[in-house]
């Protein structure tokens, strides 16, 4: 996976957090649709964690072999 694939897939993370924002009742937040879409911006935070880690040990992985 390329570096632009990583960085549209957090683009299209940060889309999905800012659509389940919009979904949210801020009275309610533990009832109904509220809490599917808490569970999706959890999810979408977990990926964009995971992306920036995989880009992270790619620059690590690069320095190395450029080491060599």
């Amino acid at each position: 996976m390329n570096k632009t694939l990583s960085i549209v897939l957090i683009v299209l993370a940060v889309a999905l957090i800012a659509y389940n924002v919009t979904l949210l009742n801020f009275e309610n937040l533990l009832e109904g649709n509220s809490v599917i879409a808490m569970i999706g911006i959890v999810a979408s935070l977990c990926a964009i964690v995971l992306l920036l880690i995989f880009i992270t040990s790619k620059r690590i992985q690069k320095k190395l072999d450029n080491n060599r």
